[in-house]
């Protein structure tokens, strides 16, 4: 079983790459700043959501890095930019809808579908590539065959960073969220915030 090999690496390295997996979660990244515009936008439960949303698109990068896809993904340079670029696409098409929105509407922010935030927080992590490189290269630092079968510690670890990556973004969406609640009493400018958030997001995918 997964965990029975995940209780065969010392404490100590589970509580170093715990520590290491906090940081790089507390370090605002797109999924950070992609829950942040969907708080800002919709409020603090579409933050939550996003983030969630967020948290299973991590999970289906896990999978495929765990049987091996990712690695085949990323030593394909074409492939890595068409996902790049689709991502870029989307985040620039929320941008829009969001800038042509007009002023928040507080009923309509309750009225939002959570499967639609849920949605588009899973499409936005899945078209962003890095999430494949980042686990293919983090991940086997802390495994040993000695402890068991590698891709079981692989897939177990990346739970538990999945697990903290998405309850941080979830915190992160929940201040947004809150922020945007006061300033949208006060202002109409919120779905602009977020369009701006959004395009800033796609930038910074092509860009990198």
């Amino acid at each position: 079983m997964i965990w029975e090999t995940i209780a065969n690496i010392p404490l100590q390295q589970i509580l170093t790459f715990m520590a290491g997996a906090l940081v790089l979660n507390l370090a605002p990244g797109q999924d950070v700043f992609f829950a942040s515009a969907c708080g800002i936008q919709s409020g603090p439960k579409a933050g939550v959501l996003a983030g969630l949303g967020v948290g299973m698109g991590v999970i289906v990068h896990l999978v495929l890095a765990t049987v091996g896809l990712g690695a085949l993904v990323a030593a394909h340079p074409e492939a890595m930019t068409a996902i790049k670029y689709a991502g870029a696409a989307y985040l620039l098409w929320l941008a829009w809808k969001s800038w042509n929105a007009g002023p928040v509407d507080p009923s309509a922010q309750a009225a939002s579908k959570p499967w639609n935030i849920i949605r588009r927080g899973m499409v936005s992590n899945l078209l962003n590539p890095k999430p494949v490189l980042f686990l293919l290269a983090f991940l086997p630092q802390f495994t040993r065959p000695d402890y068991g079968p590698v891709w079981q510690q692989i897939f177990g670890l990346g739970l538990m960073f999945v697990i903290s990556g998405t309850i941080v973004t979830m915190g992160y969406g929940v201040i947004a969220g809150v922020f945007g609640q006061v300033i949208g009493k006060r202002l109409g400018i919120v779905n602009k915030i977020a369009a701006v958030m959004f395009a800033g997001l796609a930038v910074r995918l092509v860009a990198k």
